[in-house]
């Protein structure tokens, strides 16, 4: 039995638009979450991560 293909349908441009928000929100969650984690990171270590051995 083969595969039937699938077809796509061309978007609207109220498709693309909305698609368009959706990846800048989804970017913008992930850019948050990644200060986010970068910030408790120093907070944890304090200034301990500025103090290098020789």
């Amino acid at each position: 039995m083969t595969p039937t293909p699938f077809i796509v349908k061309p978007l609207t441009p109220e498709q693309e638009k909305r698609r368009r928000q959706r990846n800048v929100a989804i970017a913008l969650a992930i850019a948050a979450l990644i200060a986010i984690f970068y910030a408790m990171t120093l907070v944890k270590l304090g200034s301990n991560v500025f103090i290098r051995p020789d």
